[in-house]
């Protein structure tokens, strides 16, 4: 393992920040910071400095340079998930809180703070709050949430068809989740541009993310006093009504929980998809062609581009030993989904296909798997699905090197993307997302036409014996055309879009 180096070239050159300054991208005794002007433009390039440094467990520095280790490694990130035994995700046991250093005025407070929701938990109680979440979404009506994901998503491209020009980020991307997922909860009327910027603040790590993480929790624990009330059909209905009798408390934490993982996950997920379809000729090729769908599209980005870059975090019951390094009970450790995704040892060329193989780390492992992955999966599939068939024209309007990009140790998102098209007129989005079909013909031929009788030659004429005329088949097409039916996969495209 290398020591990093603590000389500082430039120190004596006034336009050169002092040690310790985030500018630098080091802190106290070398180590690398995953906060600062460093890791907010390149945290993949800060990770890949830290692997060669130490190898796949690097240790690292938080917001007001807090220690915490970095896990690097794809095994070693799953080993950290898979095995409660010595890692857990109560933050109460991080020696960071217990002295004071991650306090709840930290800028990450709002996702590390221990709260009383499954995320946060281990063991009995673990199971009886995981287990209202997952019951309250099974009893969701999955095949009318994607009708509801097609009529938002058309809803948002009728707002921009007519102009040619978008920016498919904040024009789709970022708000096509909040839609679906304020829906979900049961509070549509929630869903503004304001909600939508809260969301994304709050795992930002900005000074403003504690006022932001205030505003959505008011709207949501409005609307566990309204369902307590009166019952709807939704998640919250759901969540209240498990037999596990959360508190308003726990409801609360849970609905946050719920709202902002998946609208993160999937507002990224879906502007990493359309980014790659309209920057990589591969896989336009292939959407195109029908060699790839847009779910194994969408896969792909979750190992090349997942909406969460790491997770912060998990913290060391006892000593241990994990990648090589010495692990302290009480060390806090970060999940590290994107350098994990990358890993040489079982991703050594980059560039590979990762079609059919879903055991990249975008939706976490073990007891803390992310239990809505199925829904961010459908908003994903479906939006950018209904986008492609409405523009099949749509083009990036710049240079692929021109796109830029905000990040923060707990994700990284696109900022815009800006693309053209042929202006079109709006849909009605209540109608069936089908796309026009060419009307019915009569001259189809669906199998090979029958072979004609042969008859041996007459030796003579003989006009009596006139043959009989074959029934006319052709007669009954218009039939046909009348009730058309539809083929295989016609049916199954409105199968999976929920009709």
């Amino acid at each position: 393992m290398t020591t990093p180096s603590h000389s500082h070239p430039g120190m004596d050159d006034p336009a050169v920040p002092p040690p310790g300054c985030p500018a630098h991208g080091l802190g106290p005794n070398g180590l690398r910071r995953l906060y600062g002007p460093e890791a907010d433009t390149d945290l993949a390039g800060v990770y890949e400095k830290m692997r060669a440094e130490h190898g796949a467990v690097a240790p690292a520095l938080l917001h007001n340079d807090v220690p915490i280790w970095a896990v690097l490694g794809h095994s070693e990130n799953l080993h950290m998930v898979r095995t409660p035994s010595q890692f857990t995700r109560d933050s109460r046991q991080w020696r960071a809180v217990r002295d004071g250093s991650m306090g709840p005025d930290h800028p990450l407070a709002p996702v590390i703070a221990w709260q009383p929701m499954a995320s946060f938990v281990e063991g009995d109680e673990h199971q009886r709050l995981r287990g209202a979440v997952t019951g309250a979404m099974a009893g969701l009506d999955h095949r009318g949430i994607r009708r509801y994901i097609n009529r938002y998503s058309n809803l948002l491209l009728n707002d921009i068809c007519q102009d040619g020009r978008a920016d498919l980020v904040s024009g789709f991307a970022e708000h096509l989740p909040m839609m679906v997922m304020c829906h979900v909860l049961g509070m549509p009327e929630e869903y503004n541009e304001r909600m939508v910027q809260a969301a994304r603040d709050m795992l930002r790590g900005t000074e403003t993310a504690i006022a932001s993480n205030a505003y959505i929790m008011d709207a949501l624990m409005r609307l566990v006093a309204r369902r307590r009330v009166q019952a709807e059909e939704d998640f919250t209905s759901n969540l209240i009504a498990q037999p596990q009798q959360l508190t308003d408390e726990e409801v609360g934490a849970h609905l946050r929980l719920v709202l902002i993982a998946s609208y993160e996950a999937t507002a990224n997920l879906i502007a990493n998809a359309l980014r790659m379809v309209l920057t990589d000729p591969r896989f336009r090729a292939q959407l195109s062609g029908g060699q790839m769908t847009v779910p194994e599209a969408v896969e792909q980005s979750l190992w090349d581009e997942p909406p969460f870059s790491a997770m912060v975090g998990y913290f060391a019951k006892q000593d241990t030993q994990l990648g090589g390094q010495q692990i302290k009970a009480g060390d806090g450790l970060v999940f590290g989904i994107a350098p994990g995704n990358v890993d040489p040892v079982v991703r050594p060329d980059l560039a590979a296909n990762m079609q059919g193989n879903r055991s990249h780390l975008a939706f976490g492992g073990g007891p803390h798997e992310c239990p809505g992955q199925d829904i961010g999966r459908a908003i994903a599939d479906t939006g950018v699905d209904a986008l492609l068939m409405r523009f099949p024209d749509v083009e990036l309007s710049i240079d692929e090197h021109e796109l830029k990009w905000t990040s923060s140790v707990l994700s990284r998102h696109l900022v815009s993307l800006p693309v053209h098209f042929a202006p079109r007129p709006p849909q009605d989005v209540m109608a069936r997302p089908m796309p026009r079909v060419p009307g019915a013909r009569n001259d189809w031929q669906v199998s090979s036409p029958a072979p004609r009788p042969v008859h041996p030659a007459p030796a003579a004429p003989q006009p009596a014996a006139r043959p009989t005329p074959p029934p006319p088949a052709p007669e009954a097409a218009p039939v046909a055309a009348t009730v058309p039916r539809q083929g295989v996969w016609r049916r199954l495209v409105t199968w999976w879009r929920g009709y």
